[in-house]
């Protein structure tokens, strides 16, 4: 029969629930005292957890001294992370650090070889089931336990010695950071970069719970940046919000705004379906369209709960999966379906609050740094418009989509200028050395989307038969038109009759209506060209944090243009 010996508040729960156990001071014969700082901390305690049984003189000794075989430790440490984070003064902090608690895992795992350390509730099922199985732990459990157990002591000792230095106003001497593995990858980046693996913070969990499918390496990037960019944004203007990430980068994001009829037709969507679109369904299509042909396979990410309608639009795109705070039972369904039950769907915690210090290893340095926590608003918008025409210059619509621009750059690899029109980015250009070349890239992007409502584009017959995504490519290429003679062979056999050519006048010509789009940059625009670039684009709202030699220059040329300038005075550099 166990014996079990407890103190304290553990003692009375224990009696209360009908459980016999002796009280650790009547079995060392040693009274707690101190105010309850010396419990445990006596020879017939650790002596029975640390003695190795079968050794002659360990026995002897234990005979001899009254220390009976304690084979087993279920314990919990005193929570001094959390009485910190409850902004508790400095001596109630110094009371929660445990010593007791630390000494006995020591002395336990240490042991291990005959004695048990349990120091989670999760291990308590598997405890019970070895038992029941082998009439006790086995070897295998005891080595698993005792690692994290010194896991836990490290991590926990850390805490206390992290704390106490900055209470001194000093560098921490040290810092220890334990992980728990929680599932392996198929690999990293590459297939040769194996193993691979996700961990979580020792006593802490994961953001996201995986609902289906199996997620990789990037899926896990992808799903990590996209849910923090349409947090944000719904936060940031109240609007359902979604984003379609590839490689760590956005391809798209959106806010809940009405489609008009070209953006319909466009979009391949009738009005009438348009108009009864949810908030979730209306903020991804207009995602998913920023760029259509860089979303393929994209990662998906939604504000608010996925309902059908959401659903049922992912189902009939090519994607990897979605992040967001949850799911319909008939829209999971819809998802669990889709690429034969390895779509992967994730459902964010809406508690999970991330740690203030990140850390990252590179080449053998551990890189730390505050975390990017800094919220977007209306105000960064507002405070500095430094173009003619001040504030009353900016409508809320222009206030809206710099919004969404801004947050959507703090997510896309720096250097990164976004452009957003409507609630929806329109271009993003990522991953640039040179500004202008973003600018460059992105405003190609823009071009596209407003081509693609040009009547001849619209216009394009189809075969019967032409799939979804090869259409979308189909109209892109048309709009590019610079076809080798194979290519264009191909791309002929797609439709009913050859279309004209979309001509370079024709284009020009219709680019000049374009007007009211926004670009926002992660950084100052250090020369006018930037902006130059901008205006063959209809750019007429202009973010960016200021702070160049430059800023009179660069003001001048929005100026020169009409554009309305805010500078944020926030850098949003994203590695």
């Amino acid at each position: 029969m166990a014996h079990i010996l407890t103190a304290g508040g553990t003692a009375k729960k224990l009696r209360d629930a009908g459980l016999k156990c002796t009280d650790v001071s009547d079995y060392t014969g040693s009274p707690e005292c101190l105010d309850g700082r010396v419990k445990t901390l006596h020879p017939k305690v650790h002596g029975g957890l640390l003695g190795v049984r079968g050794n002659a003189q360990h026995e002897k000794d234990m005979e001899e001294n009254g220390i009976g075989k304690i084979d087993m430790t279920i314990l919990n440490l005193y929570p001094f992370e959390a009485t910190v984070a409850k902004g508790a003064a400095f001596e109630q902090c110094i009371e929660n650090i445990d010593i007791g608690g630390p000494s006995m895992l020591r002395s336990t795992a240490k042991n291990h070889a005959f004695t048990t350390i349990v120091t989670s509730p999760d291990q308590y099922d598997e405890v019970k089931a070895t038992i029941e199985e082998h009439g006790g732990t086995t070897l295998a459990m005891r080595k698993r336990f005792a690692a994290r157990a010194f896991s836990l002591s490290a991590s926990y000792d850390s805490a206390i010695a992290t704390w106490f230095t900055k209470e001194l106003g000093e560098d921490s001497p040290v810092v220890t950071r334990v992980y728990k593995p929680e599932f392996p990858l198929k690999y990293g980046c590459n297939p040769h970069q194996k193993p691979a693996g996700i961990s979580s913070l020792l006593n802490s969990n994961l953001p996201f719970t995986v609902l289906n499918g199996t997620p990789g390496y990037i899926n896990l990037l992808d799903a990590a940046n996209a849910w923090l960019l349409v947090k944000e944004l719904r936060e940031a203007t109240g609007l359902a919000a979604a984003s379609s990430f590839k490689h760590v980068s956005p391809a798209g994001a959106a806010v809940a705004v009405p489609l008009t009829e070209v953006e319909c037709a466009a979009y391949e969507v009738t009005p009438e379906a348009a108009a009864k679109l949810t908030p979730s369904a209306l903020a991804y299509l207009r995602a998913r369209n920023a760029d259509p042909m860089c979303s393929f396979g994209d990662y998906a990410a939604v504000s608010d709960i996925v309902d059908e309608d959401t659903a049922l639009i992912l189902k009939k795109e090519v994607s990897d999966g979605i992040v967001a705070p949850g799911y319909s039972p008939e829209a999971l369904e819809i998802l669990k379906s889709k690429k034969g039950g390895k779509f992967i769907v994730l459902e964010a915690k809406a508690d999970f609050k991330p740690d203030a210090v990140e850390y990252r290893e590179v080449y053998g340095m551990t890189f730390c740094q505050k975390r990017n926590d800094v919220v977007i608003t209306k105000e960064h918008m507002t405070k500095n418009v430094v173009t003619k025409g001040g504030l009353s210059a900016l409508s809320e619509d222009a206030i809206r989509d710099m919004i969404v621009a801004s947050i959507c750059v703090k997510y896309t690899q720096s250097n990164s200028v976004g452009f957003a029109k409507d609630g929806m980015m329109v271009g993003v250009g990522a991953g640039q050395q040179s500004r202008v070349d973003c600018v460059k890239l992105a405003g190609r992007k823009v071009t596209t989307w407003y081509l693609r409502q040009h009547p001849k584009v619209l216009g394009l017959q189809f075969k019967q038969g032409v799939k979804r995504q090869d259409r979308v490519n189909a109209r892109v290429r048309y709009i590019e038109g610079d076809f080798t003679d194979e290519e264009r062979t191909r791309w002929e056999a797609q439709f009913e009759t050859v279309p004209e050519p979309l001509t370079t006048a024709e284009k020009d010509e219709f680019m000049k209506k374009a007007t009211g789009v926004t670009v926002s940059s992660d950084a100052f625009f250090p020369f006018r060209d930037s902006i130059d670039h901008a205006s063959k684009v209809g750019v007429s709202y202009v973010a960016q944090p200021g702070g160049s030699v430059q800023d009179a220059q660069v003001t001048q040329c929005c100026d020169d243009y009409g554009m309305v300038m805010s500078f944020t005075s926030v850098r949003l550099f994203h590695h």
